[in-house]
């Protein structure tokens, strides 16, 4: 918790910053943003699962940019958050969620990324909280108690498998070894629950997770919502930027609220794109958070607060004109 204070104070730090000198704050290098409107051009988001957060934001949020810009944004469902980033980088996509720990492997050139990506940000959006569930039947209470068990880690090279993968690690176990894992995505993976195939899953997403809720609505009763924050401190080892959070008991209808792992995403670009999209973009993102909410409820961690705590990347210099226009507007 205190780390994750240390961002939020970091994050309102860094806007008062922008508001008074940009420039005598060590705002990112390159031209600032000319005006905030945008150019007439095709803008492809890279969101996530069909029945993910990524993917029901990333379609109001493209519906939003094309009504409110010249530009004309298509949201494109996707498997993961490391293929989100990989192919941003190649230019398949212009803008992509990721989750922070993913985006700073790639900066950093850790991980499934041999060396480092030039990324930067658009705003820090809003939390996603990973999820460990397991039924009932199984006895499992701890991640400890996936040991010889069936479990989905999500999506191949997803975010979710990346943060799976530690979570397993961090309780002792081998994930190739000591679990039966199978690289689902959340649709496949809610059928294999249904079908009694696996035990259980770990899954990364907002609150609620409309796959994940479905799930709880129809079999609520035969599942558990895991504990799995006592392993935050070795997961803060590999990253800071994991931290303390809880799905409360009325998202999914449990008994009582479950502590969780939190994990920051992030809207993300390539460092040459233009500071003026990236200002209308974030303009939009955060002027219409409303509507937003209105369709996807994890939006409402959409803040110019903590917009700028994007670390380890670095802001578009867009993007600061932008969150500054709105907090001194």
């Amino acid at each position: 918790m205190t780390s994750l204070l240390h961002r939020r104070a970091l994050g309102s730090a860094l806007v008062a910053c922008a508001i008074l000198s940009m420039s005598a704050c060590g705002s990112p290098s390159g031209p600032a943003a000319s005006s905030c409107q945008g150019d007439a051009r095709p803008l492809v988001i890279a969101t996530g699962n069909a029945t993910g957060v990524y993917a029901a934001l990333g379609d109001v949020l493209a519906g939003q940019i094309t009504a409110s810009t010249p530009m004309k944004a298509t949201a494109i469902q996707t498997g993961s958050t490391l293929r989100n980033v990989q192919q941003l980088s190649s230019g398949e996509y212009d803008v992509a969620f990721a989750q922070a720990d993913s985006a700073a492997d790639a900066v950093r050139g850790q991980g499934v990324f041999a060396e480092p990506q030039k990324l930067r940000a658009l705003a820090r959006v809003y939390s996603d909280y990973v999820h460990v569930v397991a039924t009932k039947s199984s006895g499992i209470k701890t991640m400890a108690d996936f040991r010889g068990k069936r479990i989905s880690t999500g999506s191949s090279s997803s975010g979710t498998e990346l943060i799976a993968g530690r979570l397993l690690t961090a309780a002792g176990l081998d994930p190739k070894r000591d679990v039966t894992a199978q690289s689902l995505d959340l649709v496949a993976t809610v059928a294999a629950i249904k079908a009694g195939s696996i035990d259980g899953f770990v899954w990364s997403g907002g609150l609620p997770t409309g796959g994940v809720a479905d799930l709880f609505a129809s079999s609520g009763a035969q599942l558990d919502l895991v504990d799995a924050s006592g392993l935050l401190a070795s997961l803060q080892k590999i990253n800071s930027v994991y931290a303390a959070g809880t799905i409360p008991a009325g998202v999914y209808g449990t008994a009582a609220d479950v502590p969780a792992i939190e994990i920051p995403n992030l809207l993300v670009v390539r460092d040459d794109f233009p500071a003026n999209d990236a200002c209308a973009i974030t303009k939009t993102l955060l002027e219409k958070k409303a509507d937003l909410v209105k369709a996807v409820p994890a939006a409402t961690g959409i803040d110019p607060r903590t917009a700028l705590d994007t670390a380890p990347l670095e802001l578009n210099p867009g993007s600061h004109t932008a969150i500054a226009q709105l907090t001194t507007g």
